[in-house]
């Protein structure tokens, strides 16, 4: 399956003027980006979101729910939190203040040049991209996890903070073979070529945050 941090890029355009979204429809068939065009965040929120990167060029006032609580709603809703590209034709400082504060990746006022709306839409892209590729390598990383058996996952949680066999052995109260075994095993399933990655995977995975029992004894 491929991944969704691979696939083609998107924009999504929320904007009740027109013939801004006209304009928009030219650029970015101009220069091959897919995109979507909504006239309201009503449509908006009733759509499904395309696959891949994406990158949601706003409308600031907008009828009925506006550009800032749609934001405010995508931080804290199920959703996407996507990266926001703010155009308005009636900008002032509180407000952009307001948009960037939220996480926005660029305000640009009516009428903007389109090459500077381009270059934020290719730095939200990107942004979309990289969180994209973390959510994947977690989830891989949750999956590995997952397979490891209750004492493969108490092994792990010792040998990650740097305790030799003969002492996780003791703390177990087991063999010094028999960890040697289930570290074996972790650092296969886990895909773990040294003990330095496997911590790094932990620290990914925040075990860190339960303690060995709990781990061991997770389901």
């Amino acid at each position: 399956m491929k991944r969704l941090s691979s696939k083609s890029p998107s924009v999504i355009v929320i904007d009740d003027d027109a013939d801004i979204r006209e304009g928009l429809d030219r650029l970015l068939r101009s220069v091959g980006i897919q995109f979507k065009l909504f006239s309201s965040v009503g449509d908006f929120l009733r759509a499904d979101l395309p696959d891949g990167p994406l990158c949601l060029v706003l409308d600031v006032r907008l009828p009925g729910q506006s550009g800032l609580d749609l934001q405010r709603e995508l931080s804290h809703g199920p959703k996407r939190n996507l990266p926001i590209v703010f155009i308005t034709g009636h900008g002032d400082i509180p407000m952009t203040v307001q948009a960037m504060k939220g996480g926005a990746i660029e305000f640009l006022t009516k009428p903007f040049r389109d090459q500077d709306l381009l270059d934020a839409i290719a730095l939200a892209h990107e942004r979309d991209r990289r969180r994209l590729e973390n959510e994947e390598e977690l989830s891989e990383l949750k999956l590995r996890y997952e397979s490891l058996s209750p004492r493969e996952r108490e092994v792990m949680s010792f040998v990650v903070t740097g305790r030799l066999n003969k002492q996780v052995a003791a703390d177990l109260s087991i063999s010094e073979i028999t960890v040697k075994v289930h570290r074996g095993q972790v650092m296969r399933k886990m895909c773990a070529s040294s003990l330095p990655e496997l911590a790094r995977m932990s620290d990914k995975l925040q075990l860190a945050q339960l303690s060995p029992v709990h781990l061991g004894r997770a389901s």
